[in-house]
C-alpha cells in the first residue's frame, strides 16, 4: 500500500507538475533572448537620470523574473521607448485656496517588438502617479516618489509585454 501511495504522489506531481507557469507570464517556447534600447527622456529634463534608472529597472526585471537571456545581438524581443510625461500637479482642492496634496505622474510610451512573432508586437502608454502632502518639497520627496511610480510602471510593462490577458 505505501508503494503504490509513493508511485500515486509521484505520478501526480509529474502529471501536475507541468501546468504551473513562471509568474504568470506566457512568453513564446522559441523565444530565448531580450534587449532593452536605452528609453529617452522627451520631458523637460527634471530630472537627467530618470531614463538611464528607468532603462535599468526594466532590464533588471526581465533579466530577474523571465527566463530570457539578455543580448544586443539580434534579440529576439525588444524594447524600446521613451518618458513622455513628468508632471507635478496640486490635487484635490480644499473649499478656500489651499492644496490638499500634489501629485506627480509619469508616463512612458513602450514599443515591445517580437523579432520572431510579428503577431505579438504592441505599442502602449503606461501612467502612474504618487500622491504627497501639499505641506511637502517635491526635492524632499522626488527620489521615493520617483522609485514608487518607476516600480510599478515597470510591473505593468512586463505584465502587458509577457501575459496574454
Amino acid at each position: 500500500m505505501e508503494r503504490f501511495t509513493l508511485y500515486f504522489f509521484v505520478g501526480f506531481m509529474l502529471l501536475f507538475g507541468g501546468c504551473y507557469s513562471f509568474r504568470g507570464i506566457a512568453i513564446e517556447t522559441d523565444v530565448k533572448t531580450y534587449y532593452v534600447n536605452p528609453f529617452l527622456d522627451q520631458t523637460i529634463g527634471q530630472v537627467p537620470s530618470l531614463a538611464a534608472d528607468f532603462t535599468e529597472k526594466l532590464n533588471v526585471k526581465i533579466r530577474n523574473e523571465s527566463p530570457l537571456v539578455q543580448t544586443n545581438t539580434d534579440p529576439h524581443v525588444e524594447f524600446s521607448g521613451s518618458i513622455t510625461r513628468y508632471e507635478v500637479t496640486a490635487e484635490a482642492p480644499k473649499p478656500g485656496e489651499d492644496v490638499a496634496f500634489n501629485r506627480l505622474t509619469i508616463s512612458v510610451r513602450v514599443e515591445y517588438t517580437n523579432n520572431l512573432h510579428e503577431e505579438s508586437n504592441k505599442s502602449f502608454t503606461e501612467t502612474w502617479f504618487s500622491e504627497f502632502p501639499s505641506d511637502q518639497n517635491l526635492l524632499d520627496v522626488q527620489d521615493e516618489k520617483i522609485e514608487e511610480i518607476t516600480d510599478q510602471l515597470v510591473e505593468n510593462i512586463f505584465t502587458k509585454a509577457f501575459t496574454n490577458w
